[in-house]
């Protein structure tokens, strides 16, 4: 990539990071960030681009990053600690053998993803707690947003994504996505320019069939297409009109009497006089020209 073509990037990056983390108050002053470290082309550039708003950011805040070894076999357990005292980084690596329990509980042939998440999500939340951490960031792009959307749409029913500011469950740990408003082909070219040392996982990432690979394909078919159209789906995620939905809790609805004598109407619905299988006879309408 040429020197102006690479400046253009990095600096777009920079900039859609800066304004995801203005725009849902990621980062505050006094924060200890925690950078949720994968190997991968996100997570490199997510700790790239944070290093550098660090430096030029109004506001004073920390860095940790943090590693995951999940023992999984051929694991190069020496690239990240090296890169990252290299870089000057304080790091923390975290050894948990989370491996060995996907592949006992999860059957051969069936995707691991869900299972694997939620251990590592499980220690990265107590890792965030022994390290005094306020935020911990993950390097989830644009893409990824979408794709989860349209999973939720398609296979869990429900109209959702990943947010990219999330209180956890337990309300003990903010999580956050700096990474949000960036594409991730753009992410991609900025690693390969910067030539980071690249770790695969041969846990999840060789899964023949994943839903999740579905999406990304169906979303990269449309937007060569029809270009435009994926960067409509993700400003609608910013565009939301809930009366303009179905979702009965949003505004009441359901809970209508017939009067107080008769109760609620999906009382009556459920009622075996509206569920009596009786067959209840059609009267053949007289036309009015008939004499």
């Amino acid at each position: 990539m040429k020197d102006v073509e690479f400046n253009k990037l990095r600096k777009r990056l920079r900039r859609e990071a800066g304004q995801a983390i203005v725009d849902f108050e990621m980062i505050e002053e006094g924060d200890r960030v925690m950078v949720c470290m994968s190997g991968g082309a996100d997570s490199y550039t997510m700790l790239d681009t944070l290093m550098y708003l660090k430096e030029v950011a109004p506001i004073d805040f920390d860095l940790i990053a943090v590693n995951l070894d999940q023992k999984q076999p051929n694991f190069p357990e020496h690239v990240l600690p090296g890169y990252l005292q290299a870089l000057g980084v304080e790091y923390r690596i975290i050894e948990q053998d989370t491996y060995s329990i996907v592949k006992e509980k999860i059957p051969e042939g069936k995707t691991t993803c869900s299972l694997c998440s939620r251990l590592r999500r499980g220690i990265l939340y107590k890792t965030a707690q022994e390290l005094g951490v306020t935020k911990i960031a993950l390097g989830h792009h644009r893409e990824d947003i979408l794709e989860t959307l349209l999973l939720n749409m398609f296979h869990g029913s429900s109209l959702k994504t990943m947010p990219p500011k999330l209180l956890s469950d337990d309300g003990k740990n903010v999580v956050i996505r700096p990474m949000a408003y960036c594409r991730e082909k753009d992410i991609k070219a900025y690693a390969e320019t910067m030539q980071f040392p690249i770790i695969p996982c041969d846990l999840c990432g060789s899964q023949p069939n994943l839903q999740r690979q579905a999406m990304k394909e169906l979303l990269t078919s449309w937007d060569k297409q029809f270009p435009g159209r994926v960067d409509n789906m993700f400003r609608a995620l910013s565009n939301v009109v809930p009366s303009h939905l179905l979702d009965r809790r949003l505004h009441g609805f359901g809970t209508a009497k017939m009067s107080e004598e008769k109760g609620h109407m999906a009382d009556w619905l459920a009622s075996e006089e509206m569920n009596d299988p009786k067959v209840i006879p059609i009267k053949p309408l007289t036309s009015p020209m008939t004499a």
